[in-house]
């Protein structure tokens, strides 16, 4: 896909791979994000030979691909050779349907906490938080002299996710007949809820719009924030807008219910999967085989500043603060429900809904109860 590996990454990976693999022979086609699904969908459904071996798909479209039969089963490679007991959760899992493997674990990236840190220094913060209930305090001692203590839009989603999966709960579930409904309104969705809602309001982030409206990037850049919640690399439009911030930002993971481990994140990235009517599944998972193997990983993750595939090659990325700090919060990363519909509920989203009146004053289990409803509703197809 456009923009997932660099130019020179693909020339160095392809003349290796053909040395070593003297009977093949790579064509790699760029594909634009816009659109994929129909075009993936296509080639999953073709006839006659021809079409593509080895396709990179977003971790959280694969179940829809699943759901229709195209893609290959590599449970077994999994299991014997590619070490799948380490992979990223939140990659692995979207990638598993019905206890078989379909879509390999290729990178990942998630949220952490880009701070100021001479805002930290003067407000008295010698260190980045390590629990939840530190970061109330924290962030509320930075919410003064005219600056936001976080910036945090009324309806980041995916940053609530986290919060609702530290907690034990989950956006929906599979029930035991293998129908979804919306469970929002379990008792850990609505803790996860009243975090997000205590964390929101140490800041002046609308609570009626997403952290893309405006981009929170350039509300940062204002110079009068000192914490957002966003993946490492939007500090290079921020520094863009001022370049003043260059050396004053630092990262750390999301914190914890305890200082133990970081909080839950919602884990964005790619897998690859082989198509059922790939014309050399030898070639096509010698392919994975190689893009999934620790070389490459490692490769991949050090030139594109990406977390690598497995917990084992955090120390690949232990140099970089902004990745390290994504490593750390991957480690224990989720995904969206693994539901074929799942991107129907994305498209108008009951979530934000029930986000946005819960920071408006309205009852949290009353509109979790209804939005809990929606989803239900959008899964089942109605």
């Amino acid at each position: 896909m456009k923009d997932s590996a660099s130019a020179a990454f693909l020339d160095r990976f392809t003349r290796d791979f053909q040395r070593t693999h003297g009977d093949l022979r790579l064509d790699i086609r760029i594909q634009q994000w816009t659109g994929i699904g129909a075009k993936v969908q296509a080639a999953l459904e073709r006839t006659g030979g021809g079409g593509p071996d080895v396709i990179e798909i977003g971790n959280t479209q694969v179940a829809q691909y699943v759901d229709r039969g195209g893609l290959l089963d590599l449970t077994l490679e999994s299991m014997r050779d590619w070490g799948m007991d380490d992979w990223l959760p939140g990659l692995a899992q979207p990638g598993s349907f019905a206890g078989h493997q379909y879509g390999i674990p290729w990178y990942a990236a998630n949220r952490v906490v880009i701070y100021r840190k001479d805002l930290f220094a003067r407000a008295g913060i010698t260190e980045p938080p390590r629990t939840r209930a530190q970061w109330l305090v924290d962030t509320a001692k930075l919410d003064s002299r005219g600056n936001q203590g976080i910036y945090l839009a009324g309806q980041d989603w995916y940053t609530l996710s986290g919060f609702i999966w530290d907690e034990g709960g989950d956006l929906a579930r599979q029930t035991s007949a293998g129908t979804w409904e919306g469970t929002l309104d379990t008792p850990a969705a609505l803790r996860g809820m009243d975090f997000y809602r205590r964390l929101q309001t140490l800041g002046s982030g609308p609570v009626g719009a997403d952290e893309e409206h405006p981009p929170q990037a350039g509300v940062f850049a204002g110079g009068h924030v000192a914490q957002i919640v966003a993946v490492p690399g939007l500090t290079q439009a921020v520094v863009q807008r001022n370049p003043e911030l260059k050396d004053r930002l630092g990262y750390f993971p999301l914190p914890g219910r305890t200082a133990a481990r970081p909080c839950a994140v919602f884990t964005g990235g790619s897998d690859l999967v082989i198509p059922k009517n790939t014309d050399d599944r030898r070639g096509a998972t010698a392919v994975v085989a190689a893009l999934a193997g620790t070389t490459w990983q490692t490769d991949l993750a050090r030139t594109m500043k990406y977390v690598p595939n497995k917990t084992t090659l955090a120390d690949a990325v232990a140099g970089e603060e902004g990745v390290a700090a994504m490593a750390a919060g991957a480690a224990h990363g989720r995904a969206t429900p693994a539901a074929p519909a799942w991107a129907a509920v994305e498209a108008d989203n009951p979530i934000k809904t029930w986000m946005t009146r819960v920071l408006r004053g309205a009852d949290p289990a009353t509109e979790a109860t209804r939005a809990s409803h929606r989803i239900t509703q959008t899964l089942a197809g109605g």
